[in-house]
């Protein structure tokens, strides 16, 4: 999936991170690598299930074996950084958001609109991700750190556009325009809603 500098036109959240959230985040650096290893490898689980799900869909499995390939060595780097730090994986733990979005995903009708929910949820997934990592690499003092989260964040950029555009391979542009506004209020919301957690990434 290709990317491209994120910027608040592309990513399109209706309601930023508040600002005080990577200051306690800053503090609690190994939980929030622990919890982005899992999100690394929950995203490239979630590529792998639309393969198994889609497995017609030509360009979708085209894209989501790249993704998954990407999402992976992404879930190694963040290895990488707790490994240095002398920080174990650690436990699991539910992402409360990414629980409440796919609550979204609506059941029957056509194959093809429920797997444009599925591709604009990932999107907000990625948009989220990629404005949470600006955050941390604009922020944050372990320079170390600054650059892995700018790579990560123009990465996260890309599969957010990259996931998008292949909705609209399926169903028409204005029907996936249409739908990704709903989501974002609805993923406006959710942020609004969820209780502050400075040790997720979410």
């Amino acid at each position: 999936m290709s990317t491209t500098q994120p910027t608040k036109t592309i990513l399109r959240l209706e309601l930023p991170t508040d600002p005080r959230w990577v200051n306690i985040a800053e503090k609690n650096i190994e939980e929030i690598l622990v919890d982005h290893a899992y999100c690394e490898q929950k995203a490239a689980t979630s590529g792998i299930s639309l393969i198994v799900k889609y497995p017609d869909k030509e360009r979708l499995v085209e894209e989501m074996t790249e993704l998954v390939a990407e999402e992976w060595s992404h879930f190694e780097r963040v290895m990488e950084q707790l490994k240095k730090r002398g920080y174990g994986l650690g436990r699991n733990r539910p992402d409360e958001y990414v629980v409440e979005l796919t609550k979204h995903i609506r059941k029957g009708g056509k194959r093809e609109r429920q797997l444009m929910d599925h591709l604009l949820i990932n999107a907000l997934i990625e948009a989220r991700s990629c404005e949470r990592f600006k955050l941390l690499w604009k922020n944050i003092q372990d320079e170390e750190l600054q650059k892995f989260y700018y790579e990560l964040m123009v990465s996260e950029a890309g599969h957010y556009v990259g996931f998008v555009k292949l909705a609209k391979e399926y169903m028409p542009a204005e029907e996936v325009d249409a739908r990704l506004k709903e989501l974002l209020a609805i993923e406006a919301d959710i942020i609004r809603n969820l209780e502050p957690r400075p040790d997720r990434m979410h």
